[in-house]
């Protein structure tokens, strides 16, 4: 067997919030309520305060929170949603829930997310939202979005999953849009034990029906007005959450130096490589660093090379959604610059626990690896 990697990708031990977190699931044993209790609202009411917007609303899963939204808004069979060739199936699969057909508009090839340009050459009578995801921590270009949405008469989504706290020119993620999507899968920047997601809105109206929606449709007990989902986030989980939630912005603040440490100490890496290595620039202050992703037409080999060096390494993500077989039905559009960047994306190691000695190793690793392709 191997020896384990000296700098891992990430590491899902509980750290210094490990007393927090004993506490609030003594809390939750001791009250003996476990669904749809006063945990789950409190982390509500502290999520909405902290993300900016007006309500929140806990669910299973981040999957759900989009499906959630789409169907509250009134999306369903007959409606395109247009959204991004490039992110997890799990975006265009929550289009897909709700019986609406996902359509892919092509990315920008330097912040990574969908390109207004080819959202709008996707708009059809058909189209009924916007879907961008704010990938690895940064932000879609929202307000060339929301613009074309505005013109259009479009409601937009946010998958803010991999954007906790993030920003756009300053207007936190989530609150931008009709509605936002998070998920707290562990390895996100505010994960659970478990699964476990949340809708963002500045919409009481949708707040309220996204709730009974994720309640079996139900107004009162054993009265479902209309078909809705077994979809909610336990007491136990929204607890777990509010212990880390009160970390989050220190996380934050952590992941964006460890970021900072890697442009840096990338810099002359990158200039030697001659093109044989790029790193997706930041194109927005507001950015979390959810992932800290470069680019190579080497991929493989520098990925191969740094685990002989013990480095670990993912790839977010080696298909695009439309290439899934999954998607097949649907006819995806071809998306060429996606392409050409799933061939090319290597994510490097980044948590709050990562050491600053442990990016030197990543990025000395890396030259070398450069060096010798």
């Amino acid at each position: 067997m191997p020896p384990p990697f000296r700098v891992p990708f990430l590491s899902l031990q509980l750290g210094d919030d490990r007393p927090a977190i004993d506490a609030a699931i003594g809390r939750v044993l001791d009250r003996g309520w476990f669904i749809l209790g006063p945990e789950l609202q409190a982390f509500e009411e502290e999520l909405a305060a902290a993300s900016g917007t007006a309500d929140a609303v806990g669910v299973g899963t981040g999957t759900d929170a989009l499906s959630l939204i789409l169907r509250g808004l009134g999306i369903g069979p007959g409606d395109e949603v247009i959204t991004t060739p490039l992110s997890a199936a799990y975006t265009a699969l929550a289009i897909m829930a709700t019986e609406a057909r996902p359509v892919f508009a092509d990315i920008d090839p330097l912040r990574l997310t969908i390109d207004p340009r080819a959202i709008e050459a996707a708009i059809t009578p058909r189209t009924a939202a916007i879907l961008p995801v704010h990938l690895y921590g940064q932000a879609a270009d929202m307000a060339a979005i929301m613009a074309i949405a505005e013109r259009h008469g479009l409601a937009v989504v946010e998958d803010a999953c991999q954007a906790h706290l993030g920003t756009c020119q300053g207007r936190p993620v989530g609150s931008i849009g009709a509605a936002g999507a998070l998920s707290f899968y562990p390895t996100k920047n505010l994960g659970a034990l478990g699964d476990a997601g949340a809708v963002l809105t500045n919409d009481r109206g949708l707040a309220g029906r996204i709730r009974r929606l994720r309640n079996g449709g139900q107004t009162t007990r054993y009265q479902h007005e209309e078909f809705g989902v077994n979809s909610r986030l336990d007491e136990m989980q929204a607890a777990i959450l509010r212990a880390r939630l009160a970390r989050l912005p220190e996380w934050t603040a952590r992941r964006r130096a460890l970021g900072a440490r890697y442009r840096a100490a990338l810099a002359p890496v990158v200039a030697a490589a001659g093109g044989g290595l790029r790193v997706p620039p930041e194109l927005d202050p507001g950015h979390v660093y959810h992932l800290f992703p470069v680019l190579s037409a080497d991929r493989d080999g520098l990925r191969t090379r740094l685990a002989e060096a013990g480095i670990e390494t993912l790839i977010h993500f080696p298909v695009p959604i439309p290439r899934q077989p999954a998607l097949a039905t649907e006819d995806p559009a071809v998306c060429p610059e996606t392409d050409r960047i799933c061939a090319e994306l290597l994510s490097l190691p980044l948590f709050p626990d990562l050491p600053e000695t442990a990016v030197t190793s990543v990025v000395e690793a890396l030259a070398t690896a450069v060096a010798a392709r």
